[in-house]
């Protein structure tokens, strides 16, 4: 019910007319009455306008009153309607908090089932790592294998290798003390090729030219010879070996006597368990 209902239900045509009568009726008895007034007439009169004057102001403090418990009640149906929205939205935050709560459960279980699966992940690639690990060592011993099986392999076949060039060696320094030139040739040319082919493998001779200074650094004397501070290459009994830039073995040499000169010695002299 609003405030325009509420002026409708109290009229003030009544009141006027009460109010009209009361003023009226102390008019009559202002001019009825002796003057000068007495107390009594004078009070009748005072009560007549009072009465006028309540009549008049009645209908206004009602409607004051009214509205004002209208105001109150439209307040209190605010209030009511603010409730309610309080507890409208007090039941949304209650659906919100149990949604919220879900999904948390639902994280706290991806959590976990990420956790498990990264910590599989984290096992699996443990165990692939240590295999690896493992296979690496494997392969690294059996490639360590592999090379000292090679490496021995290498040293016997350039030992068998040197032997055969020591042979061939010897053999052209044979040919050069038969003084046959078509023999020395022949063996020249056959020396020649060995070197060659040794040479293709990493595998090359050292000879020290006759004349050239001895160097004990670099060179070996065979056996029975003694150097001396100005002593100098005569021959060289065993050819001295590189394999691929490194040093395997030294020249044997013999000096150049200061004596008469001795009858040169066979091949095989030289070089003993050589040729055979």
């Amino acid at each position: 019910m609003n405030s325009e209902s509420r002026r409708s239900e109290l009229p003030l045509w009544p009141f006027i007319i009460l109010d009209l009568l009361f003023l009226g009726l102390a008019y009559l008895m202002f001019k009825n009455m002796r003057q000068p007034l007495g107390a009594a007439e004078a009070a009748e009169i005072i009560l007549c306008a009072v009465g006028a004057a309540i009549c008049f102001a009645l209908p206004f403090l009602r409607r004051h009153a009214d509205e004002t418990a209208l105001a109150q009640v439209e307040a209190v149906a605010g209030a009511v309607n603010e409730i309610k929205k309080l507890e409208t939205f007090g039941q949304q935050i209650n659906l919100a908090t149990s949604q919220w709560q879900g999904v948390q459960e639902q994280s706290t279980k991806t959590v976990a089932a990420a956790r498990e699966v990264a910590d599989g992940m984290a096992a699996e690639a443990k165990s692939f790592v240590e295999f690896l690990k493992k296979a690496n060592d494997t392969e690294k011993t059996h490639l360590r294998t592999e090379v000292d099986k090679l490496r021995r392999a290498e040293g016997q076949w350039l030992e068998v290798l040197v032997r055969m060039m020591d042979n061939v060696y010897a053999l052209h320094l044979a040919a050069l003390q038969s003084g046959k030139s078509n023999l020395i040739n022949q063996i020249g040319q056959f020396h020649n090729s060995c070197r060659d082919a040794a040479r293709r493998v990493g595998l090359a001779p050292v000879v020290v030219e006759p004349g050239t200074a001895f160097d004990a650094k670099s060179l070996d004397l065979f056996e029975g010879e003694k150097a001396s501070d100005d002593s100098k290459v005569g021959q060289t009994v065993a050819c001295g070996y590189t394999y691929q830039g490194q040093i395997i073995r030294k020249p044997i040499v013999v000096l150049i006597s200061e004596k008469a000169p001795e009858p040169k010695k066979p091949a095989e002299e030289l070089l003993p368990g050589l040729t055979s």
